[in-house]
């Protein structure tokens, strides 16, 4: 938002206060029927400061924290299709570590942001599975996981080739995102060490041998479980949803409102509860 930012309505007369959506007379002044929404928080040079919740016209709300009549420190951002941003925010941006969440698919990226974009680690949870890796300017790249809920993980890493248009110079680069599956591991189930067991006093015998069979087992069923796992990227593979997800299918260009973040200028209505 800028700083000269008016709400809906906003009064040229400074008497008037608030912000005021109805009807007005020929000079402009409140008259008729009408809605006004008075702000209780607190303002430092007529500047929003502390805890306040901001209603955009387009149904986007944010509720959270403001320093310098701008977005900064923790903050709920609820987009007008219903997805979420709920964590840290530098000058409007998202910027920390923060979770956002898709409305119609339910999946949520939780990780660190940098300049609004997923930068760093990060996680994707769908619902059957999960994405654990590096992410670079708002996509995975290097090593990564698919982790699944049947006791598997697919590792891996995520390559980024970027082309050039041939007959369009002045085109931007087509960046495309594949991913290059490694192996298939179990995942490691790990039991808290408990001074209370009394098996703890045991010399593990026993368990290298149960741990020796699992691991026979799970080399059988590696192969086949290798045949279920999609390797090439196609649109049933966990790797083809996740770039679809957040946005990435051929080029790399995200059109969602993960990335609405533009509407800093549009005048909206704002309540503020008292800093804390």
């Amino acid at each position: 938002m800028a700083d000269d930012e008016e709400e809906v309505g906003e009064e040229e007369n400074t008497n008037n206060f608030g912000s005021y959506e109805g009807d007005r007379n020929e000079k402009r002044e409140r008259h008729g029927f009408g809605k006004a929404t008075l702000s209780n928080g607190e303002y430092i040079k007529n500047k929003r400061h502390g805890q306040g919740i901001f209603y955009y016209p387009d149904g986007s709300k944010y509720e959270g924290e403001w320093n310098d009549n701008v977005r900064d420190g923790h903050g709920i951002y609820t987009y007008p299709n219903n997805d979420t941003y709920e964590g840290e925010w530098r000058n409007h941006q998202r910027e920390g570590t923060g979770t956002y969440t898709y409305a119609a698919t339910k999946a949520q990226y939780t990780g660190t942001w940098n300049n609004g974009k997923r930068q760093g680690s990060g996680e994707v949870q769908f619902s059957n599975y999960s994405y654990v890796g590096k992410f670079h300017e708002n996509y995975p790249k290097g090593k990564g996981k698919f982790v699944f809920k049947n006791g598997y993980q697919q590792n891996g890493e995520y390559h980024v080739t970027t082309t050039m248009p041939e007959e369009d110079s002045d085109a931007q680069p087509q960046v495309q995102y594949k991913w290059l599956a490694r192996d298939v591991t179990p995942i490691e189930q790990t039991k808290p060490y408990d001074l209370d067991d009394e098996q703890a006093e045991t010399d593990g015998t026993q368990e290298l041998i149960d741990k020796f069979k699992r691991k026979q087992l799970n080399n059988q069923k590696d192969n086949e479980i290798l045949n279920r796992m999609n390797i090439d990227s196609d649109n049933n593979s966990p790797e083809f949803q996740l770039n679809t997800e957040i946005g990435d299918t051929v080029d790399g260009n995200e059109d969602n409102d993960e990335n609405r973040q533009e509407n800093d200028e549009i005048p909206g209505e704002e309540i503020y509860d008292e800093e804390p």
